[in-house]
């Protein structure tokens, strides 16, 4: 499958995108734990591309909230079911690991959910960011923790909430 990336500065950092010849299939973060080595192609113009960095610098910007891009990471059946379901995560609320696992019909299975949460190729747009500890900690971020807690203040603002943490539902 032949890859193309194109590099996006944001306020978290440079994020390196990658698209296949129709969808989206990765975001990685500068430093991002565990991401892969991808060979692809230096590609601004690829459709799919420009399409997320247009709606990923609204985002930043403050003017959107959801994304609407054609994605396909690649992962395993479960991670697959874990990543659709961290995109039914309302913007500016999180859910624990445990919640999660119970929304996927897995309950006990929250270790498992979150490795599969701790691989979403998908940063940002799949928002893995979204989900915390039971306790509502901030655990762990492929993007590190700061990172996260800027994205969940920033989606707060997006949502007009003036609370210091977000709500949760799970």
């Amino acid at each position: 499958m032949k890859l193309y990336t194109t590099t996006l500065k944001s306020p978290v950092g440079p994020l390196r995108l990658y698209a296949n010849a129709g969808a989206l299939t990765a975001i990685y973060l500068e430093n991002h734990k565990r991401a892969p080595v991808l060979v692809a192609s230096e590609e601004e113009a690829h459709p799919v591309l420009r399409e997320a960095r247009c709606q990923l610098e609204a985002y930043f910007a403050g003017e959107r909230g959801a994304f609407e891009l054609p994605l396909e990471p690649i992962g395993t059946p479960f991670q697959q079911t874990v990543w659709k379901a961290l995109r039914e995560i309302p913007l500016g609320v999180t859910w624990s690991y445990a919640g999660l696992a119970r929304h996927i019909g897995r309950e006990g299975a929250s270790r498992a959910v979150g490795s599969a949460n701790a691989r979403n190729p998908l940063s940002i747009v799949v928002p893995c960011h979204r989900v915390v500890g039971t306790s509502g900690a901030l655990t762990g971020y492929a993007g590190g923790v700061p990172t996260k807690q800027w994205l969940l203040e920033h989606e707060q603002r997006l949502r007009g909430g003036c609370m210091p943490h977000p709500e949760r539902l799970f």
